[in-house]
């Protein structure tokens, strides 16, 4: 089955979804498709009376559907009829997130789309097997630990994987039995939108998703500092990490978790099977053409095998071929916009400048949208713009060691402690070395998520608060109280 479309034949859907409607909205921020730069829809900005609106919305919704109350399982038949729609949806789904994010739409039916279904399906079986503790006490009392859900859960996901990201916030906070009222990045709006009215003609209840389109200034701001929201959840930079804290101090105090920015090491030792560590990190920085808060953007490799490794990762990187996320054949996708690109840019020049070396790329691609050739820089100290900034770009950079230890000082970063790859087949080096890591999720001989989603994410250090995925996921989504009974 191709998936090849025609960007221009798509009927987006588009307004705010509150309730179980669409809200018609004029649109205030100019969306160009970063596969060809067009300008095709204006994204509309919820100021704080309409996300007020959406809010008290969802209040209704769970008083009047006692969601939080109901048996468990019966959210979890809920969830699994959701899931079911998405996967039937699929195509559709994924014409719609290709067209204004960076996923090209072959990688997405079987990928974002059935990971998304398959996360939801994985939170929706907790509904019914999670819940209060009793805890040892002494004869004469009985002691419990109850949980409940907070009740509105502020949403905020990021543009790079929206309807995954969507999945990632909804699905505990759904299941855990709260209502949600979810921010999608203003660049990439419709998947999510889409996702929420298949979940009302699942059976949830309408009202405990509504989405608000908007900028973080006004709608972001919104939703994270409105009173009645009771928990935040938020994926995206650190710098609007940091921001959302500020507000959420500013107007009160409430629970968030921040899965935020990341500059993670990638080391390889010499014992490493050499072939197989460059097919992953190539694809760890050329995925989604480095535009992940994982993405393994520093290579730190033992010194006797860098030549042989460099030689593999270029091969592999002059392999790639570029082209529009609505050609199904595509492989290597767009930077999200041209001031995105323009960044990416300005900080390969200021490194260049100081001394690094690009062994390859290092340039846009001279094609329509805004491409980026996969970058290997070299000649860097931990000093250099490439090695400091999150780049969120296909830019890989290069630095070698000769001793574990010369390795973990790379390896440490002074901010981001998202994620780390390590490449090595001592085993008892890679259990010792994973201890000394300051990251939140550490990969051995591969670099990347698997489908296992009982495995939490986040990170160490400004790279964020809390955890997403896992069963810990679902429990940031209730709340606890201890309870003490005299017998």
């Amino acid at each position: 089955m191709s998936l090849s479309f025609d960007p221009d034949s798509l009927a987006l859907p588009m307004g705010h979804f509150i309730g179980d409607r669409l809200v018609a909205a004029e649109g205030v921020i100019a969306m160009h498709r970063p596969s060809d730069g067009k300008a095709y829809a204006d994204c509309p900005v919820a100021s704080a009376d309409l996300v007020d609106q959406a809010v008290q919305t969802a209040k209704k919704a769970l008083k009047d559907s006692n969601w939080g109350g109901i048996r468990p399982r019966e959210r979890l038949k809920a969830l699994h009829r959701w899931a079911d729609l998405i996967e039937q949806n699929a195509v559709e789904l994924a014409k719609l997130e290709a067209l204004s994010s960076t996923r090209p739409v072959g990688h997405l039916v079987d990928g974002d789309i059935g990971i998304s279904a398959e996360q939801i399906r994985f939170f929706a079986e907790f509904a019914d097997k999670e819940g209060s503790d009793l805890v040892p006490t002494d004869d004469g009392n009985l002691g419990m630990i109850m949980t409940e859900p907070y009740g509105v859960v502020g949403a905020i996901t990021p543009w790079n994987f929206p309807i995954n990201m969507a999945a990632w916030k909804l699905g505990p906070a759904l299941a855990a039995g709260n209502a949600v009222v979810l921010k999608p990045s203003e660049m990439t709006p419709f998947s999510t939108i889409r996702l929420a009215e298949l979940a009302v003609q699942a059976g949830i209840p309408a009202g405990l998703i509504n989405i608000v389109l908007g900028d973080g200034m006004t709608t972001g701001n919104a939703i994270t500092g409105h009173p009645d929201i009771a928990k935040v959840s938020f994926t995206g930079s650190t710098r609007a990490g940091s921001a959302i804290m500020e507000n959420i101090a500013r107007t009160g105090v409430k629970p968030m978790t921040l899965e935020l920015g990341g500059k993670s090491p990638q080391i390889v030792f010499a014992d490493a099977d050499i072939e197989k560590a460059a097919a992953a990190v190539t694809a760890s920085i050329t995925s989604n053409a480095g535009q992940a808060c994982v993405a393994g953007s520093r290579l730190i490799v033992e010194k006797s095998i860098a030549p042989a490794l460099i030689d593999a990762i270029r091969r592999k990187m002059a392999t790639i071929v570029p082209g529009p996320t609505w050609d199904s054949a595509s492989q290597y996708s767009p930077i999200i916009s041209e001031k995105q690109r323009q960044r990416i840019d300005d900080i390969i020049a200021a490194s260049v400048s100081a001394g690094a070396e690009c062994l390859t790329g290092g340039r846009s691609i001279e094609m329509p949208g805004y491409f980026y050739a996969p970058t290997l820089v070299a000649g860097i100290d931990q000093n250099s713009p490439a090695v400091v900034e999150e780049i969120f770009g296909p830019v890989l950079t290069l630095q070698t060691f000769e001793g574990e230890e010369e390795a973990m000082s790379l390896a440490d970063h002074p901010s981001y402690g998202l994620a780390a790859g390590l490449f090595t087949s001592d085993l008892s080096r890679a259990i010792r070395l994973t201890r000394q890591l300051q990251a939140g999720t550490i990969w051995v001989n591969r670099y990347g998520r698997s489908r296992d989603h009982i495995l939490p994410t986040g990170g160490y250090k400004q790279s964020g608060i809390g955890k997403d995925l896992g069963r810990e996921a679902f429990q940031a989504n209730r709340k606890s109280k201890s309870v003490l009974i005299s017998l």
